[in-house]
Protein backbone atom coordinates (compact mmCIF):
# COMPACT_ATOMS: atom_id res chain seq x y z
CA UNK A 1 0.00 0.00 0.00
CA UNK A 2 2.76 2.05 1.09
CA UNK A 3 4.25 1.87 -2.56
CA UNK A 4 1.23 2.44 -4.27
CA UNK A 5 0.44 5.89 -2.40
CA UNK A 6 4.11 7.01 -3.03
CA UNK A 7 3.78 6.00 -6.92
CA UNK A 8 0.12 8.14 -7.56
CA UNK A 9 1.27 10.82 -5.29
CA UNK A 10 4.97 11.15 -5.82
CA UNK A 11 4.86 10.69 -9.23
CA UNK A 12 1.30 11.34 -9.79
CA UNK A 13 1.47 8.47 -11.71
CA UNK A 14 -1.22 5.42 -12.08
CA UNK A 15 0.17 2.22 -10.27
CA UNK A 16 -1.73 0.16 -12.80
CA UNK A 17 0.39 1.61 -16.02
CA UNK A 18 3.50 2.84 -14.22
CA UNK A 19 6.95 0.58 -15.00
CA UNK A 20 9.07 -1.38 -12.39
CA UNK A 21 12.04 -0.35 -14.63
CA UNK A 22 11.09 2.98 -14.77
CA UNK A 23 10.44 3.65 -11.23
CA UNK A 24 14.12 1.87 -10.11
CA UNK A 25 16.01 3.96 -12.71
CA UNK A 26 14.43 6.97 -11.34
CA UNK A 27 15.29 5.99 -7.75
CA UNK A 28 19.14 5.76 -8.50
CA UNK A 29 19.32 8.69 -10.21
CA UNK A 30 17.64 10.46 -7.25
CA UNK A 31 20.53 8.39 -4.48
CA UNK A 32 22.72 10.07 -7.02
CA UNK A 33 22.10 13.48 -6.39
CA UNK A 34 20.52 13.39 -3.15
CA UNK A 35 17.16 13.27 -3.94
CA UNK A 36 16.23 12.62 -0.19
CA UNK A 37 16.81 16.21 0.35
CA UNK A 38 14.47 18.64 0.06
CA UNK A 39 15.63 21.78 -1.79
CA UNK A 40 13.65 25.10 -2.49
CA UNK A 41 14.40 28.19 -4.41
CA UNK A 42 14.39 31.02 -1.76
CA UNK A 43 12.26 33.12 -4.12
CA UNK A 44 10.53 30.17 -6.39
CA UNK A 45 11.58 29.12 -9.96
CA UNK A 46 11.06 33.17 -11.37
CA UNK A 47 14.60 33.46 -9.97
CA UNK A 48 15.66 30.42 -12.31
CA UNK A 49 14.04 31.89 -15.39
CA UNK A 50 15.49 35.27 -14.84
CA UNK A 51 19.02 33.96 -15.02
CA UNK A 52 18.08 32.31 -18.27
CA UNK A 53 17.12 35.46 -19.81
CA UNK A 54 19.63 37.09 -18.87
CA UNK A 55 22.05 34.48 -20.30
CA UNK A 56 20.07 34.53 -23.37
CA UNK A 57 20.20 38.52 -23.89
CA UNK A 58 24.11 37.94 -22.92
CA UNK A 59 24.25 35.64 -26.38
CA UNK A 60 21.46 38.17 -28.55
CA UNK A 61 19.10 36.01 -28.22
CA UNK A 62 15.64 36.64 -28.87
CA UNK A 63 12.46 35.95 -27.03
CA UNK A 64 8.91 36.02 -28.25
CA UNK A 65 6.44 35.54 -25.53
CA UNK A 66 2.29 35.42 -25.97
CA UNK A 67 3.08 33.38 -29.44
CA UNK A 68 1.24 30.12 -30.03
CA UNK A 69 2.79 27.78 -32.37
CA UNK A 70 0.15 26.27 -34.88
CA UNK A 71 2.26 24.29 -37.60
CA UNK A 72 5.97 23.04 -38.20
CA UNK A 73 6.38 22.28 -41.92
CA UNK A 74 9.43 20.69 -42.44
CA UNK A 75 11.81 19.13 -44.77
CA UNK A 76 15.93 18.17 -44.43
CA UNK A 77 17.53 21.45 -43.37
CA UNK A 78 14.43 23.55 -43.89
CA UNK A 79 11.81 24.14 -41.45
CA UNK A 80 8.87 26.77 -41.26
CA UNK A 81 6.95 27.79 -38.30
CA UNK A 82 3.46 29.14 -38.20
CA UNK A 83 2.53 30.86 -34.88
CA UNK A 84 -0.62 32.85 -34.12
CA UNK A 85 0.40 36.26 -31.65
CA UNK A 86 -0.87 38.99 -30.64
CA UNK A 87 -0.99 40.88 -33.74
CA UNK A 88 -1.62 38.33 -35.73
CA UNK A 89 -0.33 34.91 -37.56
CA UNK A 90 3.37 35.31 -38.88
CA UNK A 91 6.12 32.79 -39.72
CA UNK A 92 9.91 31.45 -38.69
CA UNK A 93 11.98 29.74 -41.25
CA UNK A 94 14.97 27.93 -40.00
CA UNK A 95 17.23 25.12 -41.33
CA UNK A 96 17.08 23.57 -37.48
CA UNK A 97 14.27 23.78 -34.48
CA UNK A 98 14.67 22.80 -30.67
CA UNK A 99 10.74 21.57 -29.95
CA UNK A 100 10.25 20.96 -26.38
CA UNK A 101 6.27 20.74 -25.92
CA UNK A 102 4.67 19.02 -22.91
CA UNK A 103 4.00 15.06 -22.84
CA UNK A 104 -0.25 15.71 -22.92
CA UNK A 105 0.41 18.30 -25.70
CA UNK A 106 2.02 15.66 -27.62
CA UNK A 107 -0.74 12.86 -26.72
CA UNK A 108 -3.29 14.90 -27.09
CA UNK A 109 -5.25 14.58 -30.50
CA UNK A 110 -5.09 16.87 -33.41
CA UNK A 111 -8.26 18.66 -33.22
CA UNK A 112 -7.15 19.85 -29.99
CA UNK A 113 -6.08 23.19 -28.79
CA UNK A 114 -2.73 23.80 -28.09
CA UNK A 115 -1.24 20.93 -30.30
CA UNK A 116 1.05 21.13 -32.79
CA UNK A 117 0.69 20.02 -36.32
CA UNK A 118 3.92 18.66 -38.14
CA UNK A 119 3.70 18.35 -41.87
CA UNK A 120 4.58 15.99 -42.64
CA UNK A 121 3.89 14.23 -39.35
CA UNK A 122 6.95 12.79 -37.38
CA UNK A 123 7.97 9.29 -37.81
CA UNK A 124 6.67 6.21 -36.84
CA UNK A 125 9.05 5.11 -33.88
CA UNK A 126 8.60 8.78 -32.70
CA UNK A 127 5.01 8.49 -31.88
CA UNK A 128 5.59 4.46 -31.00
CA UNK A 129 7.91 5.97 -28.14
CA UNK A 130 5.21 8.58 -26.78
CA UNK A 131 2.65 5.72 -26.04
CA UNK A 132 5.20 4.23 -23.78
CA UNK A 133 5.00 7.35 -21.58
CA UNK A 134 2.04 8.48 -19.45
CA UNK A 135 1.12 12.49 -18.35
CA UNK A 136 1.22 12.77 -14.72
CA UNK A 137 -2.15 14.23 -13.06
CA UNK A 138 -1.47 16.77 -10.18
CA UNK A 139 -3.23 20.13 -8.58
CA UNK A 140 -1.30 22.01 -6.81
CA UNK A 141 -2.95 24.45 -4.32
CA UNK A 142 -0.65 27.16 -2.24
CA UNK A 143 -2.23 28.81 0.79
CA UNK A 144 -0.90 31.99 2.64
CA UNK A 145 -2.65 32.77 6.09
CA UNK A 146 -1.99 35.68 8.27
CA UNK A 147 -0.01 33.98 10.46
CA UNK A 148 1.32 30.76 11.03
CA UNK A 149 -1.25 28.72 12.75
CA UNK A 150 0.44 25.31 13.07
CA UNK A 151 3.31 26.80 15.19
CA UNK A 152 1.06 26.59 17.96
CA UNK A 153 -0.56 23.38 17.77
CA UNK A 154 0.68 19.93 19.47
CA UNK A 155 3.24 17.28 17.27
CA UNK A 156 1.53 14.19 17.39
CA UNK A 157 4.46 12.62 17.66
CA UNK A 158 6.03 14.41 20.76
CA UNK A 159 2.27 16.38 22.63
CA UNK A 160 5.55 18.77 24.25
CA UNK A 161 6.88 20.15 21.06
CA UNK A 162 4.50 21.97 18.54
CA UNK A 163 4.33 21.55 14.56
CA UNK A 164 6.21 24.60 14.04
CA UNK A 165 9.16 22.69 11.92
CA UNK A 166 6.65 20.82 10.07
CA UNK A 167 7.83 20.21 6.37
CA UNK A 168 6.14 17.74 4.96
CA UNK A 169 2.11 16.43 5.96
CA UNK A 170 1.03 13.11 4.66
CA UNK A 171 -2.36 11.47 5.14
CA UNK A 172 -4.64 9.62 3.31
CA UNK A 173 -6.98 12.14 2.58
CA UNK A 174 -8.85 11.92 -0.67
CA UNK A 175 -8.73 15.48 -1.97
CA UNK A 176 -5.14 16.52 -1.07
CA UNK A 177 -3.11 13.92 0.90
CA UNK A 178 -0.18 16.24 0.84
CA UNK A 179 0.60 19.38 2.65
CA UNK A 180 4.43 21.29 3.03
CA UNK A 181 5.46 23.98 4.58
CA UNK A 182 8.43 26.52 3.36
CA UNK A 183 10.69 25.52 5.77
CA UNK A 184 13.36 26.35 6.58
CA UNK A 185 11.50 29.79 5.32
CA UNK A 186 9.01 30.55 7.88
CA UNK A 187 6.49 32.19 5.88
CA UNK A 188 2.58 31.68 6.23
CA UNK A 189 2.09 29.15 3.58
CA UNK A 190 0.91 26.10 3.22
CA UNK A 191 1.25 23.93 -0.13
CA UNK A 192 -1.63 21.10 -1.00
CA UNK A 193 -1.16 18.70 -3.29
CA UNK A 194 -3.48 16.85 -5.41
CA UNK A 195 -2.29 13.59 -7.54
CA UNK A 196 -3.72 11.19 -9.81
CA UNK A 197 -7.24 10.24 -8.57
CA UNK A 198 -7.41 13.32 -5.70
CA UNK A 199 -6.36 15.62 -9.29
CA UNK A 200 -9.32 13.84 -11.19
CA UNK A 201 -11.83 14.52 -8.51
CA UNK A 202 -10.48 18.33 -8.55
CA UNK A 203 -10.06 18.98 -12.46
CA UNK A 204 -12.52 21.17 -13.93
CA UNK A 205 -14.02 22.30 -10.47
CA UNK A 206 -13.91 26.23 -10.16
CA UNK A 207 -11.48 28.23 -7.76
CA UNK A 208 -13.90 28.43 -4.87
CA UNK A 209 -14.24 25.05 -4.88
CA UNK A 210 -10.92 23.27 -5.10
CA UNK A 211 -9.66 26.55 -2.05
CA UNK A 212 -12.90 25.01 0.04
CA UNK A 213 -12.01 21.60 -0.13
CA UNK A 214 -8.40 22.41 0.85
CA UNK A 215 -9.60 24.30 3.58
CA UNK A 216 -11.99 21.35 5.19
CA UNK A 217 -8.69 18.67 4.41
CA UNK A 218 -6.34 21.18 6.84
CA UNK A 219 -9.44 21.30 9.25
CA UNK A 220 -9.97 17.69 9.38
CA UNK A 221 -5.84 16.98 9.29
CA UNK A 222 -4.99 20.14 11.95
CA UNK A 223 -8.19 20.13 14.17
CA UNK A 224 -8.71 23.91 13.07
CA UNK A 225 -12.17 25.28 12.42
CA UNK A 226 -12.77 26.15 9.13
CA UNK A 227 -14.07 28.92 10.28
CA UNK A 228 -10.72 30.24 11.85
CA UNK A 229 -8.85 29.02 8.87
CA UNK A 230 -10.92 31.41 6.38
CA UNK A 231 -10.57 34.54 8.40
CA UNK A 232 -6.76 33.57 8.87
CA UNK A 233 -6.65 33.45 4.70
CA UNK A 234 -5.23 36.33 2.95
CA UNK A 235 -4.55 34.67 -0.43
CA UNK A 236 -5.12 31.29 -2.68
CA UNK A 237 -3.73 30.51 -5.77
CA UNK A 238 -3.96 26.78 -7.58
CA UNK A 239 -3.47 26.02 -11.14
CA UNK A 240 -5.52 23.02 -12.96
CA UNK A 241 -2.73 21.84 -15.47
CA UNK A 242 -4.64 19.12 -16.45
CA UNK A 243 -7.09 21.55 -17.98
CA UNK A 244 -4.65 23.77 -19.53
CA UNK A 245 -4.20 23.15 -22.71
CA UNK A 246 -0.74 24.26 -23.28
CA UNK A 247 0.18 21.63 -20.98
CA UNK A 248 -2.48 18.94 -20.26
CA UNK A 249 -1.02 17.29 -16.91
CA UNK A 250 1.77 17.74 -14.62
CA UNK A 251 4.78 15.79 -15.81
CA UNK A 252 5.84 12.32 -17.44
CA UNK A 253 6.33 8.91 -16.50
CA UNK A 254 6.95 5.66 -18.44
CA UNK A 255 4.80 2.76 -18.41
CA UNK A 256 5.27 -0.94 -18.44
CA UNK A 257 8.03 -1.74 -21.07
CA UNK A 258 9.12 1.69 -21.28
CA UNK A 259 12.30 0.99 -21.68
CA UNK A 260 14.08 3.08 -24.59
CA UNK A 261 11.19 4.92 -25.02
CA UNK A 262 12.70 8.77 -23.77
CA UNK A 263 15.90 7.73 -25.64
CA UNK A 264 13.65 7.77 -29.01
CA UNK A 265 12.06 9.84 -28.12
CA UNK A 266 14.85 12.96 -27.58
CA UNK A 267 16.60 11.56 -30.98
CA UNK A 268 17.13 14.22 -33.70
CA UNK A 269 15.18 13.89 -36.38
CA UNK A 270 17.10 14.12 -40.01
CA UNK A 271 19.02 16.99 -38.34
CA UNK A 272 16.80 19.56 -38.63
CA UNK A 273 14.13 18.45 -35.38
CA UNK A 274 15.48 18.09 -32.11
CA UNK A 275 13.65 17.55 -29.39
CA UNK A 276 13.75 18.69 -25.01
CA UNK A 277 11.79 18.51 -22.22
CA UNK A 278 11.58 16.30 -19.19
CA UNK A 279 10.07 13.53 -20.83
CA UNK A 280 12.81 13.25 -23.13
CA UNK A 281 15.74 13.28 -20.18
CA UNK A 282 17.40 9.94 -20.43
CA UNK A 283 19.55 9.83 -17.01
CA UNK A 284 16.50 8.78 -15.18
CA UNK A 285 15.18 12.28 -13.83
CA UNK A 286 12.42 13.01 -16.48
CA UNK A 287 9.33 14.56 -14.36
CA UNK A 288 11.96 16.86 -12.73
CA UNK A 289 12.66 20.44 -13.36
CA UNK A 290 16.68 19.61 -13.58
CA UNK A 291 15.84 16.98 -15.89
CA UNK A 292 14.03 19.87 -18.03
CA UNK A 293 17.19 21.49 -17.89
CA UNK A 294 19.27 18.90 -18.93
CA UNK A 295 17.92 17.98 -21.81
CA UNK A 296 18.07 21.34 -23.11
CA UNK A 297 21.64 20.99 -22.70
CA UNK A 298 21.72 17.97 -24.29
CA UNK A 299 19.38 19.33 -27.03
CA UNK A 300 21.62 22.22 -27.67
CA UNK A 301 24.93 20.05 -27.97
CA UNK A 302 23.16 18.00 -30.43
CA UNK A 303 22.41 20.94 -32.54
CA UNK A 304 25.91 22.21 -32.87
CA UNK A 305 27.53 18.97 -33.40
CA UNK A 306 25.11 18.56 -36.49
CA UNK A 307 26.93 21.73 -38.02
CA UNK A 308 30.00 19.30 -38.17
Amino acid sequence: KKAVSYVSGFNAADPRLVGVHWLVMGMRAEEMIQGDRAFRCVNGYEGLVTIFRAQLAEANVSVRTGMVVNDINWKPLEVTVSVQGSSGPSTLAAKRVLITLPLGVWKASPEQAGVVRFVPALPREKLAALEKMEMGRVIRLVLQFRRRFWDSISSTDDRNKTMSDMSFLFSEDPWFPTWWTRIPNRTPLLTGWAPFESADRLSGKDRSFVIQRGLATLNSLLGVSLQNLEDWLEAAHFHDWQNDPFSRGAYSYGKVGSDGAQEAFARPVENTLFFAGEATDVTGNNGTVHGAIASGYRAAAEILESWN
